[in-house]
């Protein structure tokens, strides 16, 4: 509530007579001044960051990109080599309209080597690029025709688009501007639960089993051998055991 000028006439004929009085009212004046300035210092905060929020562009799904996406099969191995060659033959053919990316989709996974872990880039899909194409017959001659591709994967003989969710779950969501990047999350383990690995050596060499447990710290699996009919939990090193 505002105060007439005869509240604070009064107020000051009060206190007048009254330093401690007068001392707390010009107490509270000052608190009331600094809270106000302070309220003010937060509204401006929140306005700033709130106005930085609005004029940061919104990063783009690699889904609304022009095109679709789709899968290609290719010789296993030679992903990099008919990558180069695909795109090789999108410029000579003067396709660059209609084929828009090649991609071979990477993951981060930690290895231990001698003893040491170590984060690689591995192929999510061995076999396989995605293709980022208006997918006409032009188009299809093309990617089809590229030496190393073994076919595209979709149901009957027209290939299909991959849907939004396992686009944006292969491919990493950039900023706007920025090239597509495979996806990278937390590195995954190079091995895995319930995964069947070979024992390369030891007394248990050649032998094959199921990993139950792995102890990343200690740089150790457990896995289940079958010895005489029975199966036996072995602990053995990383360097120990193989993928087969």
């Amino acid at each position: 509530m505002n105060s007439s000028p005869n509240d604070e006439t009064s107020m000051s004929e009060q206190t007048a007579g009254d330093p401690e009085a007068m001392a707390d009212a010009v107490a509270v004046d000052v608190l009331d001044e600094i809270e106000a300035e302070a309220e003010a210092e937060i509204a401006e905060v929140i306005d700033t960051d709130d106005l930085l929020e609005e004029s940061r562009p919104r990063p783009q799904s690699p889904f609304d990109r022009p095109g679709r996406w789709f899968v290609v099969h290719t010789q296993s191995g030679y992903e990099k080599k008919v990558k180069q060659n695909l795109e090789a033959r999108i410029s000579s053919m003067n396709m660059e309209d209609n084929i828009h990316e090649v991609v071979i989709p990477m993951e981060d996974v930690v290895e231990f080597k001698n003893g040491k872990k170590q984060v690689v880039q591995k192929k999510v899909f061995p076999g396989y690029l995605l293709v980022r194409c208006d997918m006409e017959d032009d188009s299809w001659y093309v990617i089809r025709n590229t030496p190393g591709v073994t076919g595209f994967v979709g149901q009957g003989a027209k290939p299909s688009p991959l849907p939004r969710r396992d686009v944006e779950t292969f491919l990493q969501v950039k900023e706007e501007g920025d090239e597509i990047a495979t996806k990278r999350g937390k590195p995954r383990l190079e091995y895995e639960m319930g995964e069947t690995v070979r024992v390369k050596e030891g007394p248990f060499a050649d032998f094959s089993g199921e990993i139950v447990e792995i102890n990343e710290d200690q740089l150790k699996v457990k896995v289940l051998v079958n010895i005489f009919g029975r199966e036996t939990p072995v602990e053995l090193e990383f360097s120990q055991v193989a993928k087969l």
